[in-house]
């Protein structure tokens, strides 16, 4: 099947479509792997159940012999997708009024060992031991949708040390195995060199990060505003103080040290009702965190919500955004449950986890795919919009060699 075979077989979705196309997949520099890009992001769009080359050629679209092409694109051809990804939070960051960056960590679950950064890892919520692939998202929360704009796998184990697995995978001798602190402050420092002029605040889930200290860091490093969930744990310095080392637990506690406000919820049923919150009087700050003293410098505020049922421990957070009002902070805080929504959503529809490759790059292929078909139906795409597919020309395999590069 020749290119221009596939670029007519392909549904036209208009303008929309051709322009999503001209400004995201600009980089893809040959017109073979724009139209591969265009055949692979229709598919993960519009057919239903496992989204897998072999199902999408199957699609009155393509013929079934596009799959060699499809696979092709995504585990073999060489394209980067570093640009592709910046483009697309441009795009996002242009057409939205940007409200948080967030991290949400991915659990893809795997049957065999060899897949790319396939490790087995205790799940924190069942308590069970599950084979899975670790991956962490950025995000960015806007005044629309929650977008996803990068992705990084977590290695570890046998991944940094087995040479001959890693060079089967194609992984990068930059990758190893980081903790989960280190992937957000990588998040962070590329986030500041590419969009230097999107100062969006941080509001992030510390209570279960791998290395907490690692984030922190990072982020002062960067200088950028944070809302972050601490564990009770989390120690800090007043502010005025800073001999005196305490939690962030222990300095609430005080009644003199807090300030009450109170914020009003609806719950699904529009029924309105009190939550309280604590502020603390003063300001804190961070023992030193690593070789550097960003974290030490920096001033905090921190913020308590008991449960307002007594049933569980109360939540705490620390900010920057010491001049902020309190309801206006923890409005924040709400990013990283959209994030874990999105994470649904293209799950359901847009096959996050199909991914059927080994290969890192097929890997990073895929989820970049995966995210550009969320951002084209949520930003460019008329709502419940789908195209029609029309019947396509047969093409005999051999027609398919070469096309996908």
């Amino acid at each position: 099947m020749s290119s221009s075979e596939l670029d007519r077989a392909v549904p036209d979705d208009g303008a929309l479509m051709q322009t999503f196309m001209d400004e995201i997949f600009q980089p893809l520099h040959r017109v073979e792997q724009r139209r591969w890009a265009r055949a692979y992001l229709w598919g993960l769009i519009n057919i239903s159940g496992k989204r897998t080359p072999r199902r999408m050629a199957l699609a009155r679209a393509l013929p079934a012999t596009a799959a060699h092409g499809l696979r092709q694109f995504i585990n073999t051809s060489p394209w980067d997708w570093e640009p592709v990804r910046h483009r697309l939070s441009r795009q996002i960051a242009a057409r939205t009024r940007p409200r948080a960056w967030t991290v949400a960590e991915l659990i893809i679950p795997k049957r065999g060992e060899y897949s790319v950064g396939v490790h087995q890892r205790m799940d924190t919520v069942t308590g069970l031991t599950v084979n899975c692939q670790r991956a962490m998202g950025l995000f960015l929360d806007t005044d629309t949708y929650c977008f996803p704009v990068d992705w990084s796998l977590v290695f570890g184990g046998i991944w940094d040390s087995d040479s001959e697995r890693r060079r089967r995978a194609r992984v990068p001798e930059t990758e190893t195995g980081h903790p989960a602190g280190a992937h957000v402050s990588g998040f962070a420092a590329d986030v500041c060199a590419r969009l230097p002029l999107l100062r969006a605040p941080w509001a992030l889930d510390l209570t279960r990060c791998d290395d907490a200290d690692a984030a922190l860091a990072g982020l002062a490093e960067q200088g950028v505003d944070v809302v972050c969930e601490v564990r009770a744990s989390r120690s800090v310095l007043p502010a005025e103080n800073t001999a005196d080392v305490t939690t962030v637990g222990e300095l609430m506690e005080l009644r003199h040290n807090r300030r009450a406000h109170v914020l009003i919820r609806r719950n699904p049923s529009g029924r309105a009702r009190s939550v309280p919150v604590h502020a603390h009087v003063g300001k804190v700050r961070l023992p030193r965190l690593g070789s550097g003293d960003e974290g030490g410098s920096r001033t905090y505020r921190v913020l308590r919500r008991p449960d307002p049922d007594g049933l569980r421990p109360p939540r705490y957070w620390i900010t920057t955004l010491t001049d902020r009002r309190v309801d206006e902070v923890l409005r924040l805080t709400r990013s990283r449950a959209a994030a874990l929504s999105t994470i649904t959503t293209m799950q359901q529809k847009f096959g996050l986890l199909d991914f059927e490759g080994r290969s890192y790059p097929g890997w990073h292929h895929h989820m970049t795919m995966a995210s550009a078909a969320y951002v084209y139906q949520h930003l460019y795409a008329a709502p419940g919009a789908v195209p029609a597919a029309p019947a396509a020309p047969a093409a005999s395999p051999g027609e398919l060699a070469g096309t996908a590069s």
